[in-house]
């Protein structure tokens, strides 16, 4: 079991993030609590493999929050301000997740499990509206690397959607889809989801 500790200063929205991953088999929350320094104390006193905090809240914000629990603990970062600097900022501090609130409830679940494997993963939106600001599409990238349904999957990942999400679009068990994107990330270099993002974007597989 990933046990997760969570750091929202919204009743509603923590109430629902708890409900969202008791719902996994494999997550267990050992604790939810309303401000920063209440999640500095917590973590340390129950050492959960992950800790979901949010960016806005009383005590100590969810950066300092980071910068005090990474790399000890793995932290996914949680706002509604997915500004390019808070971003930055929240990588640059050892957050192993970047999440705006709007998130799926897969792709929140997915991001513990991502964390907890030491694997860093952002809202995709987040990383396409990065990539257009900074990166120039590269028109000869090789797309055609892929078989068509690695294609379909690196789309849903660009979408956003977590491995169950895509099974379940694509009418196959998770553990191909976990096959198909090992092969993707052995095909285009990427080595995780963000990067298979970023490789999509330059091989013009996901619209700009």
């Amino acid at each position: 079991m990933i046990s997760v500790l969570i750091a929202e200063d919204q009743d509603m929205v923590r109430a629902g993030f708890r409900l969202i991953l008791e719902a996994q088999p494999d997550i267990s929350v050992v604790a939810d609590v309303p401000d920063g320094v209440s999640a500095v104390q917590r973590a340390r006193e129950l050492e959960p493999q992950v800790c979901l905090v949010d960016v806005r809240m009383p005590g100590l914000d969810g950066l300092e929050v980071t910068r005090r629990l990474a790399p000890h603990t793995r932290v996914v970062v949680v706002t509604t301000f997915d500004s390019d600097e808070v971003l930055d900022k929240a990588l640059d501090l050892g957050a192993c997740g970047f999440l705006t609130k709007d998130a799926s409830p897969g792709l929140l679940a997915e991001s513990v499990r991502s964390a907890a494997r030491g694997d860093v993963l952002v809202s995709p939106q987040v990383v396409r509206r990065v990539l257009r600001r900074s990166v120039p599409p590269v028109p000869n990238a090789d797309a055609g690397v892929l078989n068509p349904r690695e294609l379909d999957v690196v789309r849903h990942v660009a979408q956003g959607l977590s491995n169950n999400e895509i099974a379940a679009a694509m009418k196959v068990s998770v553990s191909s889809v976990k096959a198909y994107l090992a092969s993707v990330q052995a095909k285009v270099g990427a080595r995780n989801r963000v990067e298979i993002v970023a490789w999509a974007f330059r091989a013009h597989v996901v619209a700009t």
